[in-house]
């Protein structure tokens, strides 16, 4: 009969800190996780989690300076060069002794890497822990949010021998989970490899935090007019998520608002924000890019300037917008149905398949904003009712199909799996 346990878990990824989908992914699970009497620890190349639980090898990181300059060499180029191969090698070295130091300071029962087995960003890193699971026969979940063949800097290779091998790896203690069918399918297909799909979550059991004292001030120094409204962008700037959608919509509302970018530029697309920027100059629309305002939690900068959390902008949000041309998922969604907000959305394939399916009554185009994309968003917009049900239906869906409960059911058949334990 399986007995209860409580595991040492081990997240292993680039980074785990901000707001990026896959460290506020891992904070769910962990969060989950421990809930359900297990400790959980982390090592990564850059982190904000409790220093006594984590372990930071900057090299880790995907930015790292001999990282990048090493992987620029392995994109777009078919042979790789001889001193190319030496490296990675003696990389892989460098990083089986620290991880095998992570797990056995930290006596590692359960890995959980992060992206790592699914996205070349660090080749050494991936090989050593690749290397140190079949060494020891570790339990491994592996969870994989974008693999590289969706991307297409990454389809032209000189180390496809490399990503034969770990990415992902067919080892028998390695379970493997997926965010959408579509991953799972071509999982199956590409590497025959069965997986678990786990969508992204958010925690619907409990109410979304209301408005208070810290917030009262968030329009003003947002820089809004007391009669402009705020349309919410609540993601990266980066191409594949659609900006000039949620742009040309504004425009063609025709009424006074401001789009209001929550994230930052992404790693590899900062000529976006130009196209962005004169987009929108064009179409005479208002735009604030509005990183330096928000973080993962409150807290003041250098100068004393109030930060806020992302999650303090969705109360104040007239309407989000989601134009994205392609997620493995969809956090922004989620979060925007979390707080019950009116909500237009391109019909990414993701969204088709894993979130349509469900029944959101949301703003949906396909591509291009029509004349009805336009009335649909005004019409949620003027009728605070109207939008009022429609957030409250979509809340109810979301607590169905993406819920803590959901991700806690999920966990304890694979932990079950690897250790016959129940939770």
């Amino acid at each position: 009969m399986a007995q209860d346990r409580s595991l040492n878990i081990g997240f292993i990824s680039f980074r785990f800190c901000g707001t990026d989908g896959v460290s506020l992914e891992t904070a769910k699970w962990a969060e989950v996780l421990e809930d359900l009497g297990h400790r959980c620890f982390y090592f990564s190349g850059e982190s904000d989690r409790p220093a006594k639980v984590s372990m930071v090898v900057e090299d880790a990181h995907f930015q790292h300076s001999e990282i990048v300059g090493k992987h620029r060499h392995f994109w777009a180029f078919t042979d790789r060069r001889h001193e190319d191969t030496l490296w990675i090698k003696e990389k892989t070295e460098f990083f089986y002794g620290h991880v095998k130091r992570f797990v056995d300071e930290f006596s590692i029962d359960l890995l959980i890497p992060q992206n790592l087995f699914c996205y070349p960003l660090n080749i050494p890193l991936t090989i050593a822990l690749t290397e140190l699971i079949a060494e020891r026969g570790i339990q491994t979940i592996a969870h994989h949010h974008d693999f590289y063949w969706e991307r297409k800097p990454y389809l032209v290779n000189s180390v496809c021998d490399y990503l034969t091998m770990a990415f992902p790896p067919t080892l028998s203690t390695v379970q493997h989970v997926v965010i959408n069918s579509s991953a799972r399918y071509q999982l199956a297909r590409r590497r025959g490899l069965s997986s678990t799909i786990i969508p992204n979550v958010m925690n619907y059991e409990i109410d979304p935090p209301e408005p208070d004292d810290y917030t009262t001030d968030i329009r003003q120094t947002l820089g809004l007019d007391p009669d402009e409204r705020l349309i919410l962008q609540p993601t990266r700037v980066v191409q594949r998520k659609g900006i000039e959608h949620a742009v040309e919509l504004i425009s063609r509302l025709d009424m006074k608002a401001r789009l209001v970018i929550s994230h930052a530029t992404g790693d590899d697309d900062v000529g976006y924000v130009d196209r962005v920027v004169s987009y929108a100059g064009l179409l005479g629309v208002n735009i604030l890019f509005a990183e330096q305002h928000f973080d993962e939690v409150r807290r003041t900068n250098a100068d004393g300037k109030k930060i806020y959390s992302l999650w303090d902008v969705y109360p104040f949000a007239d309407l989000v917008t989601y134009p994205s041309l392609f997620e493995g998922f969809g956090n922004a969604f989620l979060e925007a149905v979390y707080f019950r907000k009116p909500i237009v959305v391109n019909n990414y394939t993701i969204y088709e398949t894993d979130i349509r399916t469900k029944g959101f009554e949301v703003v949906v185009f396909d591509d291009f904003i029509t004349d009805d994309t336009v009335e649909q968003a005004r019409r949620l917009m003027d009728d605070p009712d109207y939008a009022k049900h429609g957030g409250e239906t979509n809340f109810q869906l979301a607590l169905k199909h993406f819920s803590y409960r959901m991700l806690r059911n999920k966990l304890r058949i694979l932990l079950y799996n690897a250790f016959g334990i129940v939770g």
